[in-house]
């Protein structure tokens, strides 16, 4: 890793304290950035989202599906989590947090919002920073690189319906065209261009030549990621200032759902005597967001000034330093890992 993406948490820190500022001292700005969209989308941010993720989208090659079966374990227990637990688990402590136990601290007229934007953000596995846990875990990249591309397939398909069916169930009306759209404009725009320019490039210089425009684009993801956050700041900049308290109680949930879903993850990985460096990147997958979407969507179905695009805006606030301590409890942890990984593999083994 390059000297600023060590420093990635400072950066990031230093972003969201100058978009809070930015969006206290110049309200009226941000306002008209906020008010250049295009049905319910906004495109400033639809522009720095896909400069971040699309040369992240690159790396990735979707005939990387072909080797799932090398690690079925790992992508069996990576699906479980994040289709089968994350969205509904985010879902009842929601309802458990927001909606009964801190419900007295928040604006009653809120809560509902509160808990769509905690649905809706953990129901988009994440895409992007997935290349940059892994890495920091010294993850397998082609586990990696499966994985993720067999979720933004999974994901082109079941996020609309599974948010769709949760909020339903919270008594909210969802906009499908609206929900359709962002996944349209978020996953599959940029999967698409990322596809077309990997091509182009693997046939007009191989993959040196691929390896030299990732050299080259990286800089621009990671200065659209910090141009992105300060923007999502800034909107929400006067309801930070003015609702600490808010703040804080939303990222409760979203914490225990971090830590629960790499956990869980994890130990489910150690059980199937799975290797480490599938283990790490499984469980960062498992528990991180594709926080773009979520932003987007919230923003889409409920407004920039609704509870729902303020929850997702707060599982961005502690996104990264978040996945950067589990990162350092994956690493830390490799040796009780290992141990108890090779116990359960030596019965499948033993009849070789």
């Amino acid at each position: 890793m390059s000297l600023f993406e060590r420093w990635l948490t400072l950066w990031v820190a230093l972003c969201i304290v100058a978009g809070v500022a930015l969006g206290h001292f110049l309200p009226g700005v941000f306002q008209v950035i906020g008010g250049a969209e295009v049905a319910k989308v906004n495109l400033p941010v639809a522009v720095l989202i896909w400069l971040m993720i699309i040369p992240m989208l690159l790396r990735i090659d979707f005939a990387a599906l072909g080797q799932v079966k090398a690690h079925w374990r790992g992508i069996g227990v990576t699906l479980f989590i994040n289709w089968a637990v994350k969205p509904f688990s985010m879902a009842a402590l929601g309802w458990l947090f927001i909606g009964y136990l801190f419900a007295p601290w928040l604006p009653g007229d809120q809560i509902g919002s509160y808990i769509a934007g905690l649905i809706i953000l953990a129901a988009a596995p994440c895409t992007a920073m997935v290349f940059v846990w892994s890495n920091l875990t010294r993850g397998e990249p082609h586990f990696t690189l499966s994985q993720v591309a067999l979720n933004d397939t999974i994901m082109v398909f079941a996020f609309a319906p599974i948010v769709g069916f949760l909020l339903g169930l919270s008594a909210i009306t969802v906009p499908w065209d609206t929900l359709v759209l962002s996944v349209a404009l978020y996953i599959v725009v940029p999967v698409i261009v990322a596809q077309l320019v990997r091509r182009v490039v693997l046939a007009s210089g191989g993959e040196a030549g691929l390896r030299r425009l990732l050299a080259r684009l990286q800089p621009v993801s990671l200065v659209s990621l910090l141009a992105t956050l300060v923007l999502l700041f800034g909107f929400q900049g006067e309801q930070i200032l003015a609702q600490p308290l808010v703040i804080a109680l939303l990222a409760v949930p979203i914490l225990i759902q971090v830590y629960f879903n790499a956990g869980l993850a994890y130990l489910l990985n150690r059980l199937a005597g799975e290797q480490h460096c599938v283990a790490g990147p499984s469980a960062l997958i498992g528990a991180s967001n594709f926080f773009e979407l979520a932003v987007a969507a919230a923003i889409s179905l409920f407004g920039f000034d609704s509870g729902a695009a303020l929850a997702t805006v707060v599982g961005v606030l502690i996104e990264v330093p978040v996945m950067l301590s589990v990162v350092r409890i994956v690493n830390a942890s490799q040796g009780w890992y290992e141990r108890g990984a090779l116990a359960a593999a030596r019965p499948a083994e033993s009849p070789r």
